[in-house]
């Protein structure tokens, strides 16, 4: 072996020199700037040493996965955690929801990163505001908590595309989670950008988070060999240096498995809980045992029942979970809100959009309120809690801190393995009381509003964008809007000429509101593919306004495209000579209608249809929700802030309305409704999901 001598190599120590008078440069640069530097908020993120310096030097090993036990640094180390997506919480309240799970008394976050939100347009990134994942990590950390991040590429999540952006479905040719060259290509280039930002809030840099995840349920989806090892190799290539990770359910979970990654589970039932130790002993052999998803309750789609699981029986399987040796994660703790258009879709016989609301039956609610679920659970974490671990403590690292001599804590019990000693420690052991929870956020029924005035959609046409004028119809993803990315979300509305009437076909994603000149003569869809056009007397506008509904998260993705997809055929024969509306409502959308474009409500208003109206906000903002009744189907816009779709089918009868975004005084509503409107806007201090299941 080499001895490395400094008198033997002069140039190697010069270089030293030279780079640690570099760094000392750099750190001044970061770590000391002056009152006032554009720069300070840089420094705060680099500066870790009001989290960790007493105890940096120690961070050496990180997490670890040692026979059957997760081990952090020489101490045995259980895992209890909860989700909380930062994308589906206004920042404001990020705070109020972390230390709501600290004082459930859980110790580790786990949030996914969503990529489709993260870079809309290829090559622009956004990680400002509501999407600032350093900031979200570093409360965490404050807090006490440490984070198991989940990067993706996908996701899942019921989000639109599974947190892939809608920008690759451009090339007619993708096959995206495979490694296809142009899906590499794009991981690759996000991952540059992403994992920057990952790395120094890694355990062994000072940071919180203690292990990342290799993709998502891959199993499931299982259609290239080769993907998974690519995307571990990406992580690591980039500087992920923490436990790697990968989660599937039951059916993908031999699918799913990486060499050198250690194999989690999905599940609710207590039938599957019973197969937690098979399968993963099965694929893994003799290696510590984690519920990455533990299903607190499930999603909702539109025309169905509001999901809910008892929380009896949520208290039931934890605790089993728990008795059986594993490490768990509650999916979802917080489960927050599908604001804008970023909700997904399934699709297995029928096509099924979710609804705006993640409350998913959580631990806390959509608003953050405590449930029957955070009472029982924080009773149980709290009755077998030891000293909880913060991430930055020098002393403690996990809820179950085993010594390393068992014989310490159990003299009858000498030849207790480790994982028997924490289990018993677990159930007998009382330690540090939880942290109070912290007092819920108040909320507030407004007076209703009455909407003043109105413009409807074919009036608001020419104060557009130039209509895209092109022979066929072009699906969302190809119109070339947006530097060229195509339109992720909202509506597009086509137009072209007709001269007969007859029967018209088309294949339409989603949802499709057909017009004769400007009236409504039905609905294209999944199951609706055709529509007789009435009798018409010479030239007349044919419309279609196309909703995309949100694309599939989960199975079958490469073929999400959105709008017309295809020719659309009248009588069989093609048309052609179409003029393509993009009404993605961004914020900027609005910023097109001055207050003079705007017209009283009439009696009878033609829709689709703008309303606009006035909150008034007297004292300091509160929570609440809107109930729209006798409202059909639309979308709602607070201050330009998109609160999402509402539709009167159901189940969802509310939106939320965070009081962080609205102001003291007057605020403006916006509602886009495609066929009836209410005469008013309600507001309610408590939702309407079905069964309520708030603590007062």
């Amino acid at each position: 072996m080499t001895t490395w001598n400094l008198r033997r190599r002069p140039g190697r120590a010069l270089g030293l020199v030279l780079l640690g008078f570099l760094t000392l440069l750099v750190l001044r640069r970061y770590l000391h700037l002056e009152p006032g530097s554009c720069d300070r908020e840089v420094a705060q993120r680099l500066d870790w040493s009001n989290l960790t310096r007493p105890w940096l030097r120690r961070r050496q090993l990180g997490l670890q996965a040692k026979d059957q036990n997760f081990m952090l640094e020489d101490s045995t180390f259980w895992i209890f955690g909860g989700s909380v997506h930062y994308f589906r919480v206004p920042k404001e309240y990020w705070r109020d929801r972390l230390l709501k799970m600290k004082a459930c008394g859980l110790n580790t976050l786990t949030t996914y990163v969503p990529w489709n939100l993260h870079e809309p347009e290829r090559g622009r990134f956004d990680f400002s505001g509501n999407l600032d994942l350093e900031a979200f990590v570093l409360t965490a950390a404050e807090i006490g908590l440490w984070v198991i991040l989940r990067p993706g590429p996908y996701i899942c999540s019921e989000i639109d595309l599974g947190g892939l952006p809608s920008w690759l479905l451009q090339d007619s040719g993708m096959r995206l989670r495979t490694t296809y060259k142009g899906f590499t290509n794009a991981v690759d280039l996000y991952f540059d950008h992403l994992m920057p930002r990952v790395v120094p809030l890694q355990y062994k840099h000072g940071g919180p988070i203690i292990a990342v995840q290799v993709e998502n349920e891959y199993g499931s989806y299982n259609k290239d060999p080769t993907y998974m090892p690519y995307i571990k190799k990406a992580l690591e290539d980039r500087g992920i240096e923490e436990l790697l990770l990968t989660s599937d359910n039951k059916d993908g979970l031999s699918n799913g498995a990486v060499d050198g990654v250690l194999a989690t589970i999905n599940l609710q039932s207590q039938h599957d809980l019973q197969l937690l130790s098979t399968f993963l002993f099965t694929v893994q052999g003799a290696r510590p045992k984690m519920v990455m998803e533990y299903w607190t309750g499930w999603f909702d789609s539109w025309g169905g029942t509001h999901n809910i699981l008892d929380s009896s029986e949520v208290l039931k399987t934890v605790s089993a979970i728990i008795d059986a040796g594993s490490s768990i994660n509650l999916y979802m703790f917080h489960g927050g809100t599908n604001f804008g258009f970023i909700n997904g879709a399934m699709h297995y016989y029928d096509y099924k959009s979710h609804v705006t609301s993640y409350d998913y039956d959580a631990v806390l609610t959509e608003a953050g309120d405590y449930t029957a679920k955070y009472l029982q659970l924080r009773d149980f974490f709290g009755s077998i809690s030891g000293t909880w671990p913060a991430a930055g403590s020098s002393t403690t690292m996990g809820p179950c801190f085993c010594s390393e001599t068992p014989e310490e804590f159990f003299p009858d019990h000498p030849t207790s393995t480790p994982i028997d000693l924490c289990a018993r420690m677990s159930w007998t052991r009382t330690g540090t009381p939880l942290p109070p929870p912290p007092d819920p956020l108040p909320k507030t029924a407004y007076e209703s509003v009455t909407p003043a005035f109105y413009l409807s959609l074919w009036d608001a046409l020419k104060y557009m964008e130039a209509p895209i004028n092109s022979e066929q119809p072009v699906n969302m993803e190809n119109l070339p809007v947006n530097n060229g990315n195509g339109q992720s979300f909202g509506y597009t509305l086509y137009e072209t000429t007709i001269a007969s009437s007859g029967v018209l076909s088309a294949f339409v994603r989603d949802r499709g509101q057909v017009f004769v000149n400007t009236v409504s003569i039905g609905f294209l869809d999944y199951k609706r593919k055709e529509i007789n056009i009435p009798l018409i007397q010479g030239y007349t506008t044919l419309r279609i306004l196309v909703e995309n509904c949100g694309r599939v998260n989960y199975g079958e993705i490469d073929n999400q495209r959105k709008g017309l997809i295809g020719n659309i055929y009248l009588n069989d024969s093609p048309l052609s000579k179409f003029r393509i509306y993009s009404l993605d409502m961004k914020k900027t959308f609005f910023q097109r209608f001055s207050f003079d474009e705007w017209n009283k409500v009439p009696e009878a208003p033609t829709f689709p249809a703008f309303f606009l109206g006035a909150l008034s906000v007297a004292l300091s903002p509160s929570d609440t929700f809107m109930k729209l009744e006798g409202w059909e189907k639309g979308v709602v816009f607070i201050n330009g802030q998109n609160l999402g779709r509402y539709w009167n089918i159901g189940p969802q009868e509310t939106l939320y309305l965070p009081g962080t975004w609205l102001d003291q005084g007057i605020n403006q509503v916006i509602v886009f409704e495609e066929k009836m409107a209410g005469s008013v806007i309600q507001f309610t201090e408590t939702p309407h999901l079905g069964r309520s299941r708030y603590i007062n």
